[in-house]
Protein backbone atom coordinates (compact mmCIF):
# COMPACT_ATOMS: atom_id res chain seq x y z
CA UNK A 1 0.00 0.00 0.00
CA UNK A 2 1.40 3.36 -0.67
CA UNK A 3 1.69 5.93 1.42
CA UNK A 4 0.36 9.42 0.31
CA UNK A 5 2.06 12.47 1.28
CA UNK A 6 -0.84 14.89 1.61
CA UNK A 7 0.85 17.96 3.59
CA UNK A 8 0.53 20.18 1.14
CA UNK A 9 -3.74 19.88 0.85
CA UNK A 10 -4.77 22.70 2.83
CA UNK A 11 -8.36 21.70 3.02
CA UNK A 12 -8.70 18.77 5.92
CA UNK A 13 -11.69 17.34 3.99
CA UNK A 14 -10.02 16.97 0.95
CA UNK A 15 -7.17 15.59 2.60
CA UNK A 16 -9.35 12.84 4.45
CA UNK A 17 -11.49 12.46 1.04
CA UNK A 18 -8.00 11.51 -0.64
CA UNK A 19 -7.36 9.19 2.19
CA UNK A 20 -10.85 7.13 2.01
CA UNK A 21 -10.52 7.29 -2.17
CA UNK A 22 -7.05 5.14 -1.66
CA UNK A 23 -8.38 3.07 0.98
CA UNK A 24 -8.20 -0.65 -0.32
CA UNK A 25 -11.80 -0.67 0.33
CA UNK A 26 -13.43 2.21 -1.00
CA UNK A 27 -15.70 0.29 -3.06
CA UNK A 28 -17.81 -1.12 0.12
CA UNK A 29 -17.22 2.86 1.75
CA UNK A 30 -18.37 4.38 -1.41
CA UNK A 31 -21.73 1.71 -1.45
CA UNK A 32 -22.85 2.56 2.03
CA UNK A 33 -22.99 6.58 1.68
CA UNK A 34 -24.56 5.90 -1.63
CA UNK A 35 -27.31 3.76 -0.03
CA UNK A 36 -27.88 6.65 2.21
CA UNK A 37 -29.03 8.47 -0.26
CA UNK A 38 -27.30 11.94 0.69
CA UNK A 39 -28.62 11.52 4.89
CA UNK A 40 -26.28 14.15 6.20
CA UNK A 41 -26.14 13.14 9.52
CA UNK A 42 -25.98 9.31 9.95
CA UNK A 43 -25.79 7.04 12.76
CA UNK A 44 -22.37 5.08 13.47
CA UNK A 45 -23.51 1.38 14.84
CA UNK A 46 -20.87 -1.13 15.74
CA UNK A 47 -22.16 -4.64 16.44
CA UNK A 48 -22.74 -7.95 14.87
CA UNK A 49 -25.86 -9.91 13.18
CA UNK A 50 -26.10 -13.87 12.63
CA UNK A 51 -28.80 -15.30 10.39
CA UNK A 52 -29.69 -19.02 12.08
CA UNK A 53 -31.27 -21.92 10.29
CA UNK A 54 -33.71 -23.26 13.00
CA UNK A 55 -34.57 -26.56 11.75
CA UNK A 56 -30.77 -27.46 10.67
CA UNK A 57 -28.43 -25.17 12.66
CA UNK A 58 -26.58 -23.81 10.04
CA UNK A 59 -25.33 -20.34 9.73
CA UNK A 60 -26.40 -18.60 6.64
CA UNK A 61 -24.96 -15.17 6.92
CA UNK A 62 -22.91 -13.78 9.42
CA UNK A 63 -22.26 -9.96 9.33
CA UNK A 64 -19.70 -7.63 11.41
CA UNK A 65 -19.49 -3.93 11.10
CA UNK A 66 -15.41 -4.67 11.93
CA UNK A 67 -15.27 -5.85 8.15
CA UNK A 68 -16.61 -2.01 7.27
CA UNK A 69 -14.11 0.37 5.64
CA UNK A 70 -14.61 3.23 8.75
CA UNK A 71 -15.17 0.13 11.04
CA UNK A 72 -19.13 1.01 11.42
CA UNK A 73 -22.36 0.79 9.73
CA UNK A 74 -23.93 3.84 8.74
CA UNK A 75 -27.44 4.05 9.22
CA UNK A 76 -30.25 7.18 7.78
CA UNK A 77 -30.67 9.17 10.67
CA UNK A 78 -34.35 9.58 9.55
CA UNK A 79 -34.58 13.07 10.77
CA UNK A 80 -37.86 14.53 9.67
CA UNK A 81 -36.81 18.51 9.37
CA UNK A 82 -35.49 19.55 6.06
CA UNK A 83 -33.51 22.31 7.67
CA UNK A 84 -31.44 18.67 9.47
CA UNK A 85 -31.48 16.50 6.49
CA UNK A 86 -33.03 17.44 3.15
CA UNK A 87 -33.22 13.55 2.27
CA UNK A 88 -34.68 11.93 5.43
CA UNK A 89 -36.88 14.56 5.23
CA UNK A 90 -37.79 13.79 1.92
CA UNK A 91 -38.62 10.21 2.57
CA UNK A 92 -40.46 11.54 5.63
CA UNK A 93 -42.68 13.85 3.51
CA UNK A 94 -43.20 10.59 1.14
CA UNK A 95 -44.55 8.44 3.40
CA UNK A 96 -46.99 11.23 5.15
CA UNK A 97 -47.98 11.79 1.63
CA UNK A 98 -49.17 7.83 0.49
CA UNK A 99 -50.00 7.66 4.60
CA UNK A 100 -52.83 10.73 3.95
CA UNK A 101 -53.57 9.34 0.13
CA UNK A 102 -54.31 6.04 1.44
CA UNK A 103 -56.91 7.49 3.97
CA UNK A 104 -58.64 9.10 0.88
CA UNK A 105 -58.38 6.96 -2.14
CA UNK A 106 -57.87 3.61 -1.25
CA UNK A 107 -54.37 1.47 -1.17
CA UNK A 108 -52.03 0.30 1.97
CA UNK A 109 -54.62 -2.19 3.35
CA UNK A 110 -57.27 0.43 2.84
CA UNK A 111 -60.07 -0.42 0.47
CA UNK A 112 -60.74 1.70 -2.43
CA UNK A 113 -64.40 2.24 -1.51
CA UNK A 114 -63.36 4.88 1.17
CA UNK A 115 -63.21 7.36 -1.15
CA UNK A 116 -66.93 7.23 -1.40
CA UNK A 117 -66.95 8.22 2.45
CA UNK A 118 -67.79 11.88 3.50
CA UNK A 119 -64.66 13.44 4.01
CA UNK A 120 -63.77 17.16 4.64
CA UNK A 121 -60.24 19.16 4.98
CA UNK A 122 -60.19 20.97 8.74
CA UNK A 123 -57.73 23.78 9.45
CA UNK A 124 -58.10 24.66 12.86
CA UNK A 125 -56.02 28.09 14.14
CA UNK A 126 -54.65 29.68 16.87
CA UNK A 127 -56.23 33.18 18.39
CA UNK A 128 -54.96 36.91 18.31
CA UNK A 129 -52.36 37.41 20.98
CA UNK A 130 -51.88 41.31 19.83
CA UNK A 131 -51.59 42.38 15.90
CA UNK A 132 -49.34 41.41 14.05
CA UNK A 133 -47.96 42.51 10.19
CA UNK A 134 -49.67 40.71 7.61
CA UNK A 135 -50.17 40.18 3.75
CA UNK A 136 -53.96 40.30 3.70
CA UNK A 137 -55.87 40.37 0.30
CA UNK A 138 -59.24 41.54 -0.82
CA UNK A 139 -61.45 38.95 -2.26
CA UNK A 140 -60.63 39.94 -5.78
CA UNK A 141 -56.74 38.66 -5.04
CA UNK A 142 -55.71 42.52 -4.50
CA UNK A 143 -53.04 43.28 -1.51
CA UNK A 144 -54.63 45.30 1.52
CA UNK A 145 -52.33 47.77 3.72
CA UNK A 146 -51.35 46.24 6.33
CA UNK A 147 -52.36 48.06 10.07
CA UNK A 148 -48.74 49.22 9.98
CA UNK A 149 -50.05 51.01 6.56
CA UNK A 150 -47.34 49.29 4.34
CA UNK A 151 -48.06 46.99 1.49
CA UNK A 152 -45.57 43.88 2.40
CA UNK A 153 -43.75 42.13 0.17
CA UNK A 154 -44.34 38.07 0.61
CA UNK A 155 -40.42 37.85 1.78
CA UNK A 156 -40.47 40.78 4.20
CA UNK A 157 -39.16 39.89 7.79
CA UNK A 158 -41.69 41.73 9.55
CA UNK A 159 -44.37 39.29 8.58
CA UNK A 160 -46.27 38.21 11.31
CA UNK A 161 -44.00 39.95 14.20
CA UNK A 162 -46.05 42.06 16.75
CA UNK A 163 -46.72 45.61 15.67
CA UNK A 164 -46.65 46.88 19.44
CA UNK A 165 -43.65 43.93 20.81
CA UNK A 166 -44.13 46.00 24.16
CA UNK A 167 -47.87 44.74 24.55
CA UNK A 168 -47.75 41.35 22.73
CA UNK A 169 -49.16 38.80 24.71
CA UNK A 170 -46.08 36.26 24.54
CA UNK A 171 -47.39 34.45 27.60
CA UNK A 172 -50.31 33.43 25.72
CA UNK A 173 -48.88 32.40 22.73
CA UNK A 174 -46.25 30.09 24.43
CA UNK A 175 -48.87 28.46 26.80
CA UNK A 176 -51.41 27.91 22.97
CA UNK A 177 -48.80 26.22 21.84
CA UNK A 178 -47.97 24.03 24.78
CA UNK A 179 -52.01 22.87 25.28
CA UNK A 180 -51.82 22.70 21.12
CA UNK A 181 -51.82 18.80 21.59
CA UNK A 182 -54.38 19.03 24.54
CA UNK A 183 -56.54 21.23 22.41
CA UNK A 184 -56.68 19.07 19.67
CA UNK A 185 -57.70 15.93 21.50
CA UNK A 186 -60.69 17.58 23.05
CA UNK A 187 -61.55 18.79 19.65
CA UNK A 188 -61.78 15.48 18.65
CA UNK A 189 -63.79 14.64 21.74
CA UNK A 190 -66.03 17.39 21.40
CA UNK A 191 -66.21 16.64 17.32
CA UNK A 192 -67.71 12.99 18.33
CA UNK A 193 -70.17 14.91 20.28
CA UNK A 194 -71.28 17.20 18.21
CA UNK A 195 -71.61 14.48 15.28
CA UNK A 196 -74.50 12.45 17.74
CA UNK A 197 -76.29 15.54 18.78
CA UNK A 198 -76.92 16.46 15.61
CA UNK A 199 -78.14 13.06 14.19
CA UNK A 200 -80.22 12.79 17.43
CA UNK A 201 -78.73 9.88 19.10
CA UNK A 202 -76.51 9.25 22.33
CA UNK A 203 -73.10 9.05 21.59
CA UNK A 204 -72.85 5.45 22.48
CA UNK A 205 -75.33 4.81 19.64
CA UNK A 206 -74.13 6.71 17.31
CA UNK A 207 -70.60 4.83 18.04
CA UNK A 208 -72.52 1.57 17.19
CA UNK A 209 -72.75 2.98 13.61
CA UNK A 210 -70.49 5.13 12.67
CA UNK A 211 -66.13 6.19 13.26
CA UNK A 212 -64.89 9.52 13.15
CA UNK A 213 -61.11 8.80 11.66
CA UNK A 214 -58.55 11.33 10.83
CA UNK A 215 -54.86 12.46 10.36
CA UNK A 216 -53.52 15.66 11.20
CA UNK A 217 -50.09 17.41 10.48
CA UNK A 218 -48.81 20.59 12.56
CA UNK A 219 -47.93 23.47 10.97
CA UNK A 220 -46.09 26.69 11.99
CA UNK A 221 -46.92 30.08 11.46
CA UNK A 222 -45.17 33.24 10.65
CA UNK A 223 -45.96 34.65 13.97
CA UNK A 224 -44.24 31.78 15.51
CA UNK A 225 -47.78 29.75 16.43
CA UNK A 226 -49.19 26.29 15.66
CA UNK A 227 -52.50 25.30 13.37
CA UNK A 228 -53.19 22.40 12.17
CA UNK A 229 -53.87 20.63 9.05
CA UNK A 230 -56.38 17.70 9.26
CA UNK A 231 -58.01 15.20 7.16
CA UNK A 232 -61.07 13.99 9.04
CA UNK A 233 -63.60 10.84 7.48
CA UNK A 234 -67.20 9.83 8.86
CA UNK A 235 -66.55 5.49 8.46
CA UNK A 236 -68.81 2.77 9.41
CA UNK A 237 -68.50 1.10 12.65
CA UNK A 238 -65.57 -1.33 11.31
CA UNK A 239 -63.68 1.56 10.06
CA UNK A 240 -62.62 2.37 6.59
CA UNK A 241 -63.66 -0.85 5.36
CA UNK A 242 -67.79 0.27 5.93
CA UNK A 243 -69.54 3.17 4.83
CA UNK A 244 -71.16 5.42 7.62
CA UNK A 245 -75.04 5.68 7.36
CA UNK A 246 -76.78 7.66 4.29
CA UNK A 247 -78.12 10.46 7.29
CA UNK A 248 -73.80 10.79 8.22
CA UNK A 249 -73.06 13.50 5.44
CA UNK A 250 -70.25 15.96 5.06
CA UNK A 251 -72.46 18.60 5.88
CA UNK A 252 -73.57 17.09 9.18
CA UNK A 253 -69.57 16.61 9.67
CA UNK A 254 -68.75 20.30 8.49
CA UNK A 255 -71.34 21.62 10.82
CA UNK A 256 -70.20 19.38 13.90
CA UNK A 257 -66.63 20.17 13.73
CA UNK A 258 -67.37 24.22 13.32
CA UNK A 259 -69.21 23.65 16.69
CA UNK A 260 -66.56 21.37 18.38
CA UNK A 261 -64.30 23.84 17.61
CA UNK A 262 -65.55 26.66 19.33
CA UNK A 263 -66.86 24.54 22.37
CA UNK A 264 -63.09 23.74 23.15
CA UNK A 265 -61.39 25.35 25.97
CA UNK A 266 -58.27 24.73 28.46
CA UNK A 267 -57.90 26.46 31.75
CA UNK A 268 -54.16 27.00 33.02
CA UNK A 269 -54.09 28.11 36.44
CA UNK A 270 -51.01 29.96 37.73
CA UNK A 271 -50.61 32.16 40.80
CA UNK A 272 -47.58 34.10 38.89
CA UNK A 273 -49.64 35.22 36.23
CA UNK A 274 -52.90 34.61 36.36
CA UNK A 275 -55.14 32.62 35.36
CA UNK A 276 -55.36 31.52 31.34
CA UNK A 277 -58.63 30.18 29.30
CA UNK A 278 -57.19 28.81 25.98
CA UNK A 279 -59.08 27.95 22.75
CA UNK A 280 -59.06 27.78 18.90
CA UNK A 281 -59.21 31.09 17.29
CA UNK A 282 -62.23 32.80 15.49
CA UNK A 283 -60.34 31.24 11.69
CA UNK A 284 -61.82 28.15 11.26
CA UNK A 285 -61.99 26.38 7.72
CA UNK A 286 -63.82 23.45 6.49
CA UNK A 287 -64.04 22.16 2.71
CA UNK A 288 -65.33 19.30 1.53
CA UNK A 289 -62.89 16.04 -0.09
CA UNK A 290 -63.74 15.47 -4.06
CA UNK A 291 -62.15 12.69 -5.50
CA UNK A 292 -59.03 12.52 -7.56
CA UNK A 293 -59.65 13.59 -11.51
CA UNK A 294 -62.44 16.39 -10.31
CA UNK A 295 -62.07 19.99 -11.33
CA UNK A 296 -62.35 21.08 -7.68
CA UNK A 297 -59.79 22.71 -5.61
CA UNK A 298 -59.39 20.22 -2.64
CA UNK A 299 -58.85 16.95 -4.39
CA UNK A 300 -57.56 13.75 -2.50
CA UNK A 301 -54.05 14.15 -4.28
CA UNK A 302 -53.99 18.04 -3.65
CA UNK A 303 -54.82 17.41 0.25
CA UNK A 304 -51.98 14.60 0.55
CA UNK A 305 -49.53 16.67 -1.13
CA UNK A 306 -50.25 19.99 0.67
CA UNK A 307 -50.47 18.36 3.90
CA UNK A 308 -46.39 16.24 3.43
CA UNK A 309 -45.08 19.60 2.12
CA UNK A 310 -45.66 21.02 5.60
CA UNK A 311 -44.43 18.06 7.76
CA UNK A 312 -41.02 18.92 7.58
CA UNK A 313 -40.68 22.41 8.16
CA UNK A 314 -39.27 23.67 11.60
CA UNK A 315 -40.21 26.41 14.12
CA UNK A 316 -38.02 28.62 12.45
CA UNK A 317 -37.46 28.74 8.99
CA UNK A 318 -33.82 29.62 9.21
CA UNK A 319 -33.42 26.03 10.38
CA UNK A 320 -31.29 27.73 13.81
CA UNK A 321 -33.71 26.06 16.08
CA UNK A 322 -33.38 22.11 15.52
CA UNK A 323 -31.89 21.17 18.02
CA UNK A 324 -33.20 21.76 22.11
CA UNK A 325 -31.11 24.74 23.81
CA UNK A 326 -30.91 22.89 27.05
CA UNK A 327 -27.73 22.34 28.24
CA UNK A 328 -27.09 18.75 28.60
CA UNK A 329 -24.57 18.38 31.40
CA UNK A 330 -27.06 19.83 33.75
CA UNK A 331 -30.21 19.40 31.86
CA UNK A 332 -31.25 23.23 31.91
CA UNK A 333 -30.65 24.21 35.64
CA UNK A 334 -27.62 25.70 35.85
CA UNK A 335 -26.10 23.59 38.00
CA UNK A 336 -25.66 19.78 39.23
CA UNK A 337 -25.44 17.97 42.77
CA UNK A 338 -22.39 16.76 44.00
CA UNK A 339 -23.06 13.44 46.00
CA UNK A 340 -23.94 14.98 49.13
CA UNK A 341 -26.87 17.37 47.85
CA UNK A 342 -24.18 20.57 46.60
CA UNK A 343 -25.15 22.27 44.14
CA UNK A 344 -22.09 23.00 41.58
CA UNK A 345 -22.80 25.66 39.29
CA UNK A 346 -22.11 23.85 35.65
CA UNK A 347 -19.28 25.52 33.96
CA UNK A 348 -20.19 24.19 30.71
CA UNK A 349 -23.37 26.87 30.11
CA UNK A 350 -21.85 29.12 33.11
CA UNK A 351 -25.03 28.41 35.22
CA UNK A 352 -27.53 29.93 32.80
CA UNK A 353 -28.82 26.01 32.01
CA UNK A 354 -28.67 27.33 28.13
CA UNK A 355 -27.03 25.26 25.34
CA UNK A 356 -26.41 27.93 23.77
CA UNK A 357 -26.68 31.98 25.05
CA UNK A 358 -30.52 33.11 23.66
CA UNK A 359 -28.88 36.24 22.82
CA UNK A 360 -27.02 34.91 20.25
CA UNK A 361 -29.26 32.81 18.96
CA UNK A 362 -29.45 33.54 14.84
CA UNK A 363 -33.27 34.48 14.73
CA UNK A 364 -35.65 37.60 14.66
CA UNK A 365 -35.87 39.18 17.20
CA UNK A 366 -40.11 37.83 18.00
CA UNK A 367 -39.14 34.22 17.82
CA UNK A 368 -36.14 35.00 20.38
CA UNK A 369 -38.46 36.63 22.83
CA UNK A 370 -41.03 33.54 21.92
CA UNK A 371 -38.01 31.48 23.60
CA UNK A 372 -37.42 33.69 26.24
CA UNK A 373 -41.01 33.50 27.70
CA UNK A 374 -40.23 29.84 27.31
CA UNK A 375 -37.71 30.12 29.28
CA UNK A 376 -39.00 32.16 31.70
CA UNK A 377 -42.21 30.20 32.32
CA UNK A 378 -40.28 27.41 32.39
CA UNK A 379 -38.78 27.91 35.90
CA UNK A 380 -42.67 28.16 37.51
CA UNK A 381 -43.14 25.13 39.71
CA UNK A 382 -47.16 25.02 37.66
CA UNK A 383 -45.81 24.56 34.36
CA UNK A 384 -43.01 22.33 35.31
CA UNK A 385 -44.94 19.56 33.35
CA UNK A 386 -44.89 21.11 30.54
CA UNK A 387 -41.05 21.30 30.09
CA UNK A 388 -41.22 24.67 28.53
CA UNK A 389 -37.30 25.05 28.77
CA UNK A 390 -36.48 21.44 27.00
CA UNK A 391 -39.20 22.72 24.42
CA UNK A 392 -38.11 26.40 24.25
CA UNK A 393 -36.63 25.54 20.56
CA UNK A 394 -40.24 24.16 19.24
CA UNK A 395 -41.19 27.39 20.97
CA UNK A 396 -43.14 26.05 23.35
CA UNK A 397 -44.95 23.18 20.99
CA UNK A 398 -43.97 19.57 22.39
CA UNK A 399 -46.84 17.42 20.19
CA UNK A 400 -46.03 14.88 17.50
CA UNK A 401 -46.59 17.01 14.87
CA UNK A 402 -48.36 13.96 12.58
CA UNK A 403 -50.58 12.05 14.38
CA UNK A 404 -53.59 9.75 13.07
CA UNK A 405 -56.67 7.90 14.35
CA UNK A 406 -56.09 4.17 14.47
CA UNK A 407 -58.11 3.31 11.67
CA UNK A 408 -57.63 6.28 9.16
CA UNK A 409 -54.98 4.06 7.24
CA UNK A 410 -51.78 2.61 7.10
CA UNK A 411 -49.25 3.72 9.69
CA UNK A 412 -45.58 4.52 9.14
CA UNK A 413 -44.24 2.56 10.55
CA UNK A 414 -45.54 -0.41 8.31
CA UNK A 415 -44.80 1.78 5.26
CA UNK A 416 -41.08 1.73 6.62
CA UNK A 417 -41.75 -2.40 7.06
CA UNK A 418 -42.70 -2.66 3.33
CA UNK A 419 -39.73 -0.85 2.61
CA UNK A 420 -37.05 -2.34 4.66
CA UNK A 421 -38.48 -5.62 3.31
CA UNK A 422 -38.20 -4.75 -0.54
CA UNK A 423 -34.82 -3.28 -0.27
CA UNK A 424 -33.39 -7.00 1.41
CA UNK A 425 -35.06 -8.52 -1.67
CA UNK A 426 -33.70 -6.58 -3.94
CA UNK A 427 -30.18 -6.94 -2.19
CA UNK A 428 -30.62 -10.45 -1.93
CA UNK A 429 -29.69 -11.89 -5.77
CA UNK A 430 -26.65 -9.12 -5.64
CA UNK A 431 -25.23 -10.66 -2.09
CA UNK A 432 -26.53 -14.44 -3.43
CA UNK A 433 -28.62 -14.65 -0.11
CA UNK A 434 -30.31 -17.62 0.07
CA UNK A 435 -34.10 -17.14 -0.06
CA UNK A 436 -34.95 -16.33 3.89
CA UNK A 437 -38.23 -18.22 5.69
CA UNK A 438 -39.19 -16.09 8.54
CA UNK A 439 -40.49 -19.27 10.10
CA UNK A 440 -37.71 -21.41 9.81
CA UNK A 441 -34.79 -18.44 10.21
CA UNK A 442 -33.75 -16.98 13.56
CA UNK A 443 -31.91 -13.46 13.10
CA UNK A 444 -29.38 -12.82 16.09
CA UNK A 445 -27.78 -9.56 16.89
CA UNK A 446 -26.24 -6.96 19.20
CA UNK A 447 -25.66 -2.73 18.20
CA UNK A 448 -24.13 -0.31 19.69
CA UNK A 449 -23.90 3.72 19.00
CA UNK A 450 -21.28 4.76 17.87
CA UNK A 451 -21.60 8.69 17.07
CA UNK A 452 -23.32 10.19 14.42
CA UNK A 453 -21.85 12.07 11.45
CA UNK A 454 -19.49 11.57 9.17
CA UNK A 455 -16.06 12.34 8.32
CA UNK A 456 -15.11 15.48 6.67
CA UNK A 457 -13.78 13.32 3.34
CA UNK A 458 -17.11 11.17 3.29
CA UNK A 459 -19.26 13.88 4.19
CA UNK A 460 -18.05 15.58 0.53
CA UNK A 461 -19.01 12.37 -1.07
CA UNK A 462 -22.66 12.29 0.72
CA UNK A 463 -23.09 16.18 -0.79
CA UNK A 464 -22.07 14.86 -4.36
CA UNK A 465 -25.02 11.89 -3.89
CA UNK A 466 -27.70 14.18 -2.29
CA UNK A 467 -27.10 16.60 -5.52
CA UNK A 468 -26.70 14.08 -8.22
CA UNK A 469 -30.30 12.49 -6.37
CA UNK A 470 -31.52 15.99 -6.80
CA UNK A 471 -30.85 16.65 -10.39
CA UNK A 472 -32.63 13.29 -11.38
CA UNK A 473 -35.46 14.38 -9.75
CA UNK A 474 -35.74 18.00 -11.15
CA UNK A 475 -34.89 15.97 -14.94
CA UNK A 476 -37.60 13.49 -13.84
CA UNK A 477 -40.22 16.94 -12.77
CA UNK A 478 -39.22 18.18 -15.75
CA UNK A 479 -40.63 15.52 -18.17
CA UNK A 480 -37.64 13.53 -18.81
CA UNK A 481 -37.06 9.96 -19.62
Amino acid sequence: MVTLDLRHVASPAVRDLLHLVNHPDFDRAQQQIEHLGGCTDPVRLTGHTTTVDTTTGEVLRSYTSSEEPTGSLLTACGNRRASRCPACSRLYAADIYHLIRAGLSGGKTVPDTVRTHPRVFVTLTPPSFGPVHNRLTTPGGDIRPCRCRKLHEPTDALLGTPLKPATYDYTGAVLFNAHASTLWARFTTYLRREIAAALGMTQKDAHAVLRVSFAKVAEYQQRGLVHFHAVIRLDGPDGSSQPPPPYATVAVLTKAARAAAKRVRVTVASDAIGDRELGWGEQFDAREIASFGTDAEFTDQAVAAYVAKYATKSADASGALDHTLVCRPCQGRGATLLPHGTPLPCTACGGTGQARPLTRLPVARHVRQMIRTCWELGRLPEFAHLKLRKWAHMLGFRGHFSTKSRSYSTTLGALRDARRTWRTEQARPHEGLPESDPTTTLVVGHWDYLGSGYSPGAALLAADVWHRKELERQFTAEGGC
